[in-house]
């Protein structure tokens, strides 16, 4: 007896819908987010383009950035594997509309449309905002390292930039010499942006910091002078005195990305950016800002202050009751200034250290937050504070794969961390619509 299988014939001709739209699901996320982006002021990114019909023939920007928004929503970062997208995967092909922008296309979209890629984040809040989803009560707060286009061994002192300048002088010159001659060699270089002009950027970056830290001492010595002379003595109170400078032959930085920095994850070092998120209790971001390094201290109010500027935008009129952050965020003038506006902070003073005895500070604000965080209620409000903040960013290094920006310097990543914040908050829309319609 012949077996039962149903048949595979790859030389039969296959009968497909006549329109690719019909390929899709009518639940789709493709979907979603044409809708969405119907719904978004792209005026910015019109604007960008002549208006009166001459040059060269652009792509829709309403097509590009809903290529973009479902991009970075299904995980798909890299311009040309958005360029293979647009042949092998039809969702791809169904919000290009079946057009093909290759990666260079895609890549200089991205970076002209820079500031407008990150004002999206403002635009889809407000859609959140209208779907009923933004209830800022509470807030936590909280940031999260994220891996720089850079290798941390590009990192560089300023002592080996001098060695190395003048290593490649002298390569260059013996390389030419062994080619040329006494001839001069007067042809055209391959790459306009030589490593050894990269090297000179670098040390020329490092005096001018240098430099600027040195301006900064002189001018609180003088502040400081002017102080003592005007009291009779220096108490508290005065100018702050600036951090310890560094010598000169130890600054570093790094040759690919100068903006990052070395950062500590759980699982070491690595060279990156802080990525921060305010996110309310549906896990909404209402809040997307990016910071060199890892120092989180004095960023509470500034980040409070950018939820409150963003809810405004996107026409929220309630503000926040509570905020809950970390002990990072720990500072005593800015809890202060937050709370005399009527938003109540619960930030632990004392870090929790699985390594080692957690530190004890001492004085009235360090007890007066001890008592509040003992109060049954705060404490209860608190330990909600990395069910609310941490599955975020656990969906997006996974579910979104945005655990590494593919730009390089602080604009342009701190463009693309809102970009990404942007596009969880259409993800959490989504899925609220999906709710709604099964329910």
């Amino acid at each position: 007896m012949a077996h039962n299988f149903i048949a595979c014939e790859r030389d039969q001709p296959m009968l497909l819908p006549p329109d690719l739209r019909d390929w899709l699901a009518e639940d789709h996320l493709a979907w979603f987010i044409l809708d969405a982006v119907s719904e978004l002021d792209l005026s910015l990114f019109f604007s960008d383009y002549r208006s009166d019909g001459w040059g060269r023939a652009a792509h829709d920007p309403e097509m590009m950035v809903a290529l973009l928004l479902y991009a970075y929503a299904t995980g798909e970062r890299s311009s040309r594997r958005i360029e293979r997208k647009l042949t092998d995967d039809v969702a791809f092909r169904v919000i290009a509309a079946n057009q093909r922008p290759d990666h260079a296309t895609i890549a200089r979209f991205r970076s002209r449309h820079q500031d407008a890629l990150a004002g999206l984040f403002s635009e889809v809040l407000a859609l959140c905002a209208r779907a009923g989803l933004v209830s800022v009560g509470t807030l936590a707060l909280d940031g999260t390292r994220l891996q720089a286009d850079a290798a941390d061994r590009q990192n560089r002192s300023y002592g080996q930039i001098a060695e190395e300048i003048l290593a490649e002088a002298e390569a260059t010159d013996a390389a030419e010499d062994a080619a040329y001659g006494e001839a001069r060699g007067d042809e055209l270089p391959g790459d306009r942006r030589s490593r050894r002009e990269r090297l000179r950027e670098a040390k020329r970056r490092l005096d001018s910091e240098h430099q600027a830290k040195l301006d900064e001492m002189v001018a609180w010595e003088k502040a400081k002078a002017e102080y003592t002379v005007s009291t009779g003595y220096l108490k508290k109170g005065g100018p702050k005195k600036p951090r310890p400078i560094t010598p000169i032959e130890e600054a570093r930085t790094n040759l690919t990305d100068p903006d990052s920095r070395p950062v500590k994850t759980a699982s070491g070092f690595i060279q990156g950016y802080t990525a921060q998120a305010a996110t309310t209790e549906d896990q909404v971001i209402v809040a997307a800002e990016l910071i060199t390094g890892a120092n989180e201290r004095h960023r509470l109010e500034p980040m409070a202050r950018a939820a409150r500027e963003e809810l405004t935008r996107a026409g929220v009129a309630e503000r926040p009751k509570t905020i809950l952050a970390d002990a990072g965020y720990w500072n005593s003038p800015q809890i202060r200034s937050l709370e005399a506006r009527g938003t109540r902070v619960l930030c632990p003073p004392d870090a929790d250290s699985r390594k080692a005895p957690t530190k004890i500070r001492s004085g009235p604000d360090y007890e007066w937050m001890r008592r509040r965080l003992k109060e049954p209620e705060a404490e209860e409000a608190y330990r909600r504070r990395q069910q609310i903040v941490e599955p975020v960013f656990a969906q997006i290094k996974s579910r979104q794969r945005g655990s590494r920006f593919t730009r390089r310097g602080l604009a342009a990543c701190r463009a693309e961390w809102r970009l990404t914040a942007a596009t969880h908050n259409l993800l959490k829309l989504s899925s609220a619509n999906l709710r709604a319609q099964t329910a």
